[in-house]
């Protein structure tokens, strides 16, 4: 095993866990009856994977590639044995001897509509029965899949939109609103909300279950509040593990193969896993996992620029995408009037200089990160049954995951060494559970690339002493008769005179210095110590209320933030709240069970927010003489409180500083700013002093909006009175919960062979939160069209001289829109199997969004959706003896990304995955070789992450 990135204590930590778990397994037996058999289809093919129980008893066991299986029992004859598999009906063998053969034919049944799921209504029922859109990636779905592991081929599911920050960092999104720090959907891993405790965002499956233990998948697309409470707002997606007591022995997999992309060239990658299991008796199981994965993340290259479309390194305030420390820009003109000043050049060398921003020399993206992904996930639980059966299961489960991955927010930033946890006690029953479990995460070695980039720079060279380098050089070139691209050439030059060059050791020592140092100001560290307590429970009374099935459940859970002042205004300590929620459902069936009716609401409460209530109310009527044509109907109010982000949030990012808007971070946001000269020379300090301080009060109660200050620069030069009357106060208002009105219909059912899933959904926003770029003066009052010729004593003159001199700070807020927003869209599945074992499916997906951004044009809503994406497969689990395959193929237009990093285009992608698979019975394993992206062109799904390329693999998966 390889832990050559963990420190050495946790290395011995992991053998010493290793040798007991060892020990543990090894060391206890019991006396147990022997049955075997075989499992086969209607037309005598193996059916591997099926599941073997005792009815009313713990054990069970799969069966092998072959279709075989052995299973222990305890009891003496005679039992019964259940035996099912997703897509076959289930049959019940009576075993009477010890001794007894038991072969089984299991009939097929319609694989999609019968599947049984629990997470639309929280009760199990199948499919085609649920009252909501629902999407399920089982066992037999992850054997088939040509992606390189089970998460990526979640991708495939019909409404589910990938966003890839890089390779081990995916975001799931459904129904629009598609980010990479996606706070409206949720992922369950057993019941365990694994998003980050100081961002409220899942990160991918860093912390989430081993492909070897998946037992299936189930996703819930759109708005889930009345079950699952606020951030199930765009979604909700459940992945549950495999029980020891059913599913025993050691598993492991192995894949190897190579990624590549232009940027980075061909790379090695590696992938490992495995799995132990054991049910000691009826009472008491266990199991543990343990995956690593190791590759060469996708270079992120994008060199355009920013805010200059079409202009490349040699302009003069070129901030390139994926390019830091370019961010440091000021005006060199203001520069020039310093200098004159303090007598360094005459007053008249200032008209020499140009009356714009220049910026300094960045670093790419790849000087500095490793470029490596590196994933390890640890994870075991303990399972009792006090009575011996599934009436009371005790669950004790701990997880661990460690890794490298690259997070895209308002700036890049490199989880280097990141280190998740989780602990869960969870009682559950057959007609209820009742959990608690605690989130805990340390950055490690964290770093944002931006500050790691300007830092590096300011401790070669001051920001003032490099623009002054410049401004100086400008000016004499201008006077030797050179061209302005000449003269900022040479000026250039000049300033980056002794610039640290990367893979020089003075870059080395430079870089190792600023990332282990969290203070923004010559360091980049981000510190990360948050936490969160969660309990839930639910209680069903079908087995007590026969007339109406009836649940009812809540959820309680506590933040402990704690960045140290990096990331949150914690740095006098951390910040706690609490919220909660209460719900409850009923649901009934009527006309022969011909019709289901559910009807559910919920509440939920935070610290910082007035209670809401998330009612549903659907329908489901099953048609035809089987019941195999199904309509559903709903409709639900979601709701998703603010994030921590939203509230909490102090964060410097160098262009701006992100503020929340909780009453009592506001005035814990504290930052003193230079008041820069007076370039027009009046003489006049309307800030009374050389500095100024600054509260996030500042930020939303005194401030311009970004597109009217840009507007009045772009013409105070000539025109300076119109140029005022483009100004706009922000009127930022503090965060409040946004809410969704979701309106759903849909068919499911078979005709002539095909199976359809049918749904269309229209929403509406209000309250919908985003962000807010503004400009606050650091002097002066900010109002709409302010009087410029009222004189130096008007407030708002003196906000006008603020942002004509330079003396602003820009602030991204976390506000609300006024304007309502409207989604809509249509989505249509299809599969059959078209001639013998060949399966055929493909889904279609339309989205669109309607916001009028001329009524609130300095909001983003950010949907990052495209309007229209088609998927497709085509598979044989049987092309002849011991093979199968599988091809996948995509296709999604082009669409607008917006978000705090950058705004722009994403290309339409066509993307064609393919598998071969090879099934070697005597070693109970699947040999498999895949390709990813085969053939295509790299593709982008996120604006500044890096492109995907190509990844071909081949990969050996030993089942007991």
């Amino acid at each position: 095993m390889y832990f050559g990135y963990l420190n050495q204590e946790n290395q011995n930590l992991m053998k010493i866990y290793y040798f007991i778990l060892t020990l543990f397994f090894c060391s206890i037996s019991f006396a147990q009856s022997t049955i075997s058999g075989s499992v086969k289809d209607n037309k005598n093919e193996p059916i591997p994977g099926a599941n073997i129980k005792v009815v009313g008893e713990s054990a069970g066991s799969v069966s092998d590639v072959d279709g075989k299986f052995v299973i222990k029992v305890t009891k003496k004859p005679p039992f019964t044995l259940e035996i099912s598999s997703i897509g076959y009906a289930t049959q019940k063998v009576q075993v009477t001897s010890a001794s007894q053969k038991v072969d089984v034919v299991l009939n097929s049944t319609d694989t999609q509509l019968d599947e049984i799921v629990v997470a639309a209504s929280r009760t199990p029922e199948r499919v085609k029965e649920s009252p909501v859109t629902i999407e399920r990636m089982s066992v037999k779905d992850i054997k088939k899949t040509a992606s390189p592991t089970f998460y990526d081929g979640l991708e495939n599911l019909k409404e589910v939109q990938m966003n890839t920050s890089s390779m081990s960092f995916k975001s799931i999104n459904t129904r629009g609103f598609a980010t990479v720090a996606n706070t409206r959907f949720m992922q369950l891993v057993d019941g365990m909300d694994n998003s980050s405790p100081l961002l409220n965002f899942v990160i991918g499956n860093m912390i989430g279950i081993s492909e070897i233990d998946v037992q299936s998948v189930e996703l819930l697309p759109g708005a889930s509040s009345a079950l699952y409470g606020a951030n199930a707002f765009n979604g909700i997606m459940f992945m549950n593990s495999k029980s020891p007591f059913t599913s025993q022995g050691v598993s492991a997999y192995v894949k190897y193969g190579q990624t590549n992309q232009k940027a980075a060239g061909t790379n090695d990658y590696a992938d490992y896993g495995v799995r132990v299991a054991k049910a000691f008796d009826n009472h008491f199981a266990a199991k543990a996992n343990f995956t690593f994965l190791k590759a060469t993340d996708w270079f992120a290259t994008d060199y355009r620029d920013i805010n200059n479309p079409g202009k490349d390194r040699s302009y003069y305030n070129y901030n390139g995408l994926n390019v830091y420390g370019d961010e440091a820009s000021t005006n060199i003109k203001n520069v020039g009037q310093t200098l004159a000043n303090m007598g360094l050049i005459p007053a008249s060398a200032v008209n020499l200089l140009p009356n714009y921003n220049v910026s300094r020399t960045g670093y790419n993206e790849v000087d500095l990160t490793d470029n490596k992904v590196r994933n390890a996930k640890i994870d075991f639980s303990l399972h009792a049954r006090p009575f011996g059966n599934e009436k009371l299961e005790i669950i004790w489960q701990s997880k661990f995951g460690f890794g490298n991955t690259v997070y895209q927010g308002a700036n890049r930033y490199y989880l280097n060494d990141f280190f998740m946890e989780q602990h869960k006690l969870e009682l559950k029953g057959k007609n209820f559970f009742l959990r608690g479990y605690t989130t805990t995460e340390d950055g490690g070695k964290s770093y944002d690339m931006l500050f790691t980039a300007l830092n590096i720079n300011r401790a070669w060279k001051s920001d003032a002493t490099w623009f002054g380098q410049y401004a100086g050089q400008f000016i004499q070139s201008t006077l030797g008769g050179a061209t302005p691209d000449q003269a900022h050439a040479a000026a250039r030059a000049i300033a980056d005179t002794g610039r640290l060059i990367p893979g020089t050791d003075a870059f080395k020592a430079a870089f190792n210095n600023v990332i282990s140092n969290p203070d923004v100001l010559s360091g980049s560290k981000l510190v990360d110590n948050s936490r969160i307590y969660h309990s839930d429970a639910n209680y069903n009374f079908k087995d007590v209320f026969k007339p109406v099935e009836i649940q009812v459940g809540g959820s309680f859970r506590q933040y402990r933030l704690n960045s140290h002042g990096r990331i949150y205004t914690d740095a006098t300590g951390p910040i706690y709240y609490n919220e909660y929620g209460l719900y409850t459902q009923a649901q009934k069936k009527l006309m022969e069970d011909r019709l289901k009716l559910t009807a559910s609401v919920r509440y939920d409460k935070s610290k910082n927010f007035d209670g809401n209530f998330s009612p549903r109310f659907s329908a489901v009527y099953s048609a035809g003489a089987q019941k195999n044509h199904t309509f559903r109907g709903s409709f639900q109010t979601g709701f998703r409180n603010p994030s921590t982000q939203d509230q909490y949030i102090g964060f410097n990012v160098g262009s701006a500083v992100l503020v929340g808007s909780a009453p009592d971070n506001l005035v814990r946001y504290t930052e003193t700013l230079p008041v820069a000269n007076d370039i027009y020379g009046n003489g006049q300090n309307y800030a009374g002093g050389t500095t100024v301080v600054m509260t996030g009060v500042n930020a939303y109660n005194n401030s311009y909006t970004a597109a009217s200050a840009q507007a009045f620069a772009a013409m105070a030069g000539t025109n300076p009175v119109a140029a005022a009357a483009l100004l706009r106060k922000s009127n930022a208002t503090y965060v409040k919960p946004e809410t969704v009105k979701a309106f759903e219909l849909g068919y499911r059912g078979q005709f002539k062979g095909f199976s359809f899933d049918i749904n269309t959904y229209y929403n509406v926003y209000n309250n919908f939160l985003g962000n807010l770029t503004v400009v606050a003066p650091l002097y002066g009052t900010a109002m709409d069209s302010p009087n410029i010729a009222a004189g130096p004593t008007d407030p708002g003159f003196q906000s006008i001289h603020a942002l004509t001199s330079g003396n602003t700070r820009a602030y991204q807020l976390y506000t609300n829109t006024d304007i309502e927003i409207k989604s809509l869209g249509f989505g249509i599945g299809v599969a059959k199997k078209v001639y013998k074992n060949f399966e055929v499916s493909a889904n279609y997906n339309y989205a669109q969004f309607d916001f009028d951004q001329a009524k609130d044009p300095s909001f983003e809503a950010g949907f990052n959706t495209p309007k229209h994406r088609v998927k497709a497969s085509f598979g044989n689990e049987k092309l002849f003896k011991n093979f199968g395959f599988n091809v996948s193929g995509r296709w999604s237009t082009s669409y607008l990304w917006q978000s705090t990093f950058a705004d722009g285009m994403i290309p339409s992608a066509t993307v064609f995955d393919a598998q071969i698979n090879y099934s070697i019975p005597k070693l109970k394993s699947v040999l498999k070789l895949g390709a990813a992206n085969i053939g295509g062109k790299e593709y982008q799904q996120v604006l500044g992450a890096g492109y995907i390329g190509h990844q071909y693999f081949a990969s050996l998966i030993i089942n007991p």
